[in-house]
């Protein structure tokens, strides 16, 4: 076994963290990405036991069981896709995208996110949008209008709606109070 899959990897800082921390255990990467790392040699379990105690220390956890991988891969997907990308593609289909992504049906993926996470997909992607919305709001360098293009809201109105459903602040009230310091979520505890 040589391909880990890594929970709570959000970031380009989350990666080089990883990356670092295997080095120092003497363990040289092939690909490290959002997620997963895939070493150059195989590990034992014994080895295994050691990255995943020396990853707990900075958060991260190794995933096991089939479900957990998915629902990484998922979370991994979308946040790439939100946070990482210059502009949301305008007619992304999230469904078509997580299928094609994993590999995997739709509705097999939507249910499994569900059942383990206990809120929709639908609901998990709004989320990670607001946090993002958080951010540009928290930086002030765009307009609502510019965001709710940028993140591919039908409106600034519909973005305003979604933001005041998830914080309870409409997005200016968000901005006023000190630019919303102390407000923003980790990504990994959406």
């Amino acid at each position: 076994m040589n391909e880990l899959n890594v929970k709570n990897m959000v970031c380009d800082r989350c990666i080089m963290v990883v990356k670092q921390q295997l080095a120092n255990l003497g363990f040289e990467t092939s690909e490290i990405g959002l997620g997963y790392v895939k070493l150059k040699q195989p590990i034992t379990e014994a080895e295994k036991k050691t990255i995943a105690t020396t990853l707990s220390s900075f958060g991260f956890e190794l995933l096991d069981s089939d479900r957990a991988k998915i629902i990484e891969r998922i979370k991994n997907v979308v946040i790439q896709r939100i946070h990482h990308e210059e502009e949301l593609d305008l007619k992304i289909n999230w469904s078509t995208l997580l299928a094609k992504e994993l590999n995997l049906d739709y509705s097999a993926i939507s249910s499994l996110f569900s059942s383990v996470e206990g809120i929709t997909l639908e609901q998990y992607i709004i989320r990670q949008k607001i946090e993002r919305v958080k951010e540009f709001l928290f930086y002030d360098e765009l307009s609502l209008k510019e965001i709710a293009y940028k993140l591919d809201y039908s409106s600034v109105q519909h973005l305003s709606t979604q933001f005041k459903k998830i914080t309870g602040q409409t997005p200016t009230e968000f901005k006023s109070q000190r630019l919303g310091r102390g407000q923003r979520n980790p990504l990994d505890y959406i």
